[in-house]
């Protein structure tokens, strides 16, 4: 049972991302039908930096709903479920999760924290604790096993003595309105480390398809220029707003 390492792939987007935030962007201010201007971006006769400016220019003012046209999907690996049930309480996305149900949890991998890693002496009590946890997985599968409840059957109550730590694999999907969401509450330095990780590789693999509109994403300070967190929860990257 082997400790494990985080893994983000993004597998596929929403194609031409930008040319269709712009386009439904301007079907809003625009008089004539935005299906006759999508020719035009695909070709290139609308450039690329005017699309951009506008977009730019319209996020400004708070309207943000049409960049909901674009998603992206992103498949994970190396995480905890403890991440996970962060993870599913952004509700404006999908979700499709290894199950612990169908997959033989016997030799689970899991996810060590890295101050769990630095102190030696809970670094030992930890690893026992998981190849505790795996035995009595094992045996409690082989109980039921031998009871006539095989596969799934007893995976399924099994399963019940797996811990957080447990590795998982997942493929989620989120539309760019989420995405911004996700990146302002999760790549902050108040995130728990791990999803706070997860994030961030989340947020360069946009990057790197749609910079015009995630340059400026990520945590809130990041867009705002100011913690927004007060003095008490405030890490000291950003000054804090001052009033008036």
């Amino acid at each position: 049972m082997p400790k494990t390492t985080l893994r983000v792939e993004l597998l596929t987007h929403t194609p031409e991302p930008l040319s269709l935030i712009y386009a439904a962007f301007r079907q809003c201010y625009h008089s004539g039908f935005v299906a006759d201007m999508w020719p035009r971006l695909l070709s290139g006769e609308i450039a690329r930096e005017k699309q951009a400016q506008f977009v730019a220019s319209v996020m400004e003012s708070g309207h943000a709903s049409p960049v909901e046209h674009v998603s992206f999907t992103f498949a994970a690996e190396g995480v905890s479920r403890a991440l996970t049930h962060q993870l599913v309480r952004h509700r404006i996305a999908s979700y499709s999760q290894q199950s612990q149900r169908y997959v033989d949890g016997s030799n689970f991998d899991y996810v060590l924290p890295p101050a769990i890693a630095r102190n030696p002496q809970a670094l030992a009590r930890f690893e026992q604790c998981m190849a505790e946890i795996g035995d009595a997985y094992r045996d409690i599968k082989a109980l039921l096993e031998a009871d006539g409840r095989a596969g799934a059957k007893s995976n399924e109550d099994a399963r019940f003595v797996l811990p957080q730590a447990a590795e998982t694999r997942i493929v989620l999907t989120m539309n760019c309105r989420s995405l911004l969401n996700f990146f302002e509450h999760r790549c902050c330095m108040r995130a728990q480390w791990e999803i706070r990780a997860m994030a961030d590789a989340m947020l360069a693999l946009c990057r790197g398809v749609l910079p015009e509109l995630f340059a400026v994403a990520g945590a809130k300070c990041e867009r705002l220029g100011y913690c927004p967190e007060g003095e008490r929860f405030t890490c000291g990257r950003y000054p804090l707003r001052q009033p008036g």
